[in-house]
């Protein structure tokens, strides 16, 4: 199962140095496997990263995998995450919602947090 953790620059920073996503936190659901599923719950889960931002800056999604059985509501270790999608820069508060989030592999968090 893939969770969907709506954040932002500095949300991601603090799950890069506390090595893991806390429990508790918002996160999006697939409605089911499918494409169009995942796709939808990255939507929502970016949508919900533009509401965390005050004004200006950039959107960023966590999607981590889950192990068979895992509580999606339970914290969830770094080692889990698979990607993060993110704006390329920064965008104006009430930019267009529906713009789609750049792929970022793991490796390249450090990369997105130093700027």
């Amino acid at each position: 199962m893939r969770v969907y953790l709506p954040t932002t620059l500095r949300g991601l920073a603090e799950l890069h140095a506390s090595g893991e996503l806390p429990a508790g936190t918002d996160r999006v659901l697939a409605p089911d496997d499918t494409e169009e599923g995942e796709y939808a719950a990255l939507l929502g889960a970016a949508d919900a990263s533009a509401a965390l931002l005050d004004g200006p800056g950039r959107r960023v999604v966590v999607v981590a995998e889950l192990a068979d059985g895992a509580d999606p509501d339970g914290p969830v270790p770094l080692r889990r995450v698979v990607a993060v999608h993110a704006d390329i820069e920064d965008r104006p508060a009430g930019a267009d919602p529906d713009e789609d989030l750049a792929w970022f592999a793991t490796q390249e968090i450090e990369f997105l947090i130093s700027g």
